[in-house]
């Protein structure tokens, strides 16, 4: 009787053992559990998102996805007559020198936007067309436009935006080669 009372003891203090060594398990794999998660969608959310403001002054040209960018104008085009009321449409003009003609790879995921001074993103729109230089391009066409290195490529992008945002608003662009980071233009008012 004593032998089989020794064999459920040694058991039971056998078994408390491997309850305690698997909550102290849980107690680390859990939180590397969610690191490895948390981890994933940090990348993801950094790799998608324009976060990091490189600010670049009026006239300096920045380089930015293998080519240097030049912020040549911002200006509103007032006295359209079939805009919503307290809207106007603004003009960003770049002039953009191609260092690597690898376009399709360095600006994939080109985005120009304009931001004001509480952080509001306007992207560019296709409810105001402007008539432009036959030299002049958007972001996206520029990509597949076959540019080489050392040519100059004049993008413009359309916006509409609120009246009485346009002291405020910025232009910028982000590249999903560049990106968490993004260019924000500062003007020459600035």
């Amino acid at each position: 009787m004593k032998a089989e009372h020794l064999v459920e003891e040694g058991g039971g203090r056998g078994e408390w053992k491997w309850r305690r060594r698997s909550l102290w398990a849980l107690l680390l794999l859990i939180p590397s559990t969610l690191a490895v998660e948390t981890y994933d969608s940090v990348k993801a959310l950094l790799a998608d998102n324009d976060l990091f403001a490189r600010r670049v002054a009026w006239g300096q040209s920045v380089h930015f996805g293998g080519s240097d960018w030049k912020l040549t104008d911002l200006r509103g085009a007032f006295g359209m007559a079939s805009l919503p009321p307290d809207s106007v449409p603004v003009l960003a003009d770049f002039s953009v020198k191609v260092g690597d003609p690898n376009l399709q790879k360095l600006w994939l995921g080109c985005k120009v936007m304009l931001i004001d001074a509480t952080g509001r993103r306007w992207s560019p729109t296709s409810a105001v067309t402007l008539k432009a230089p036959g030299d002049v391009q958007t972001c996206t066409s520029a990509i597949f436009s076959g540019a080489r290195t050392g040519d100059t490529l004049n993008l413009r992008e359309t916006f509409l935006v609120p009246k009485d945002v346009t002291k405020t608003i910025r232009p910028a662009v982000g590249l999903a080669t560049e990106r968490p980071y993004f260019l924000l233009f500062q003007l020459e008012r600035d």
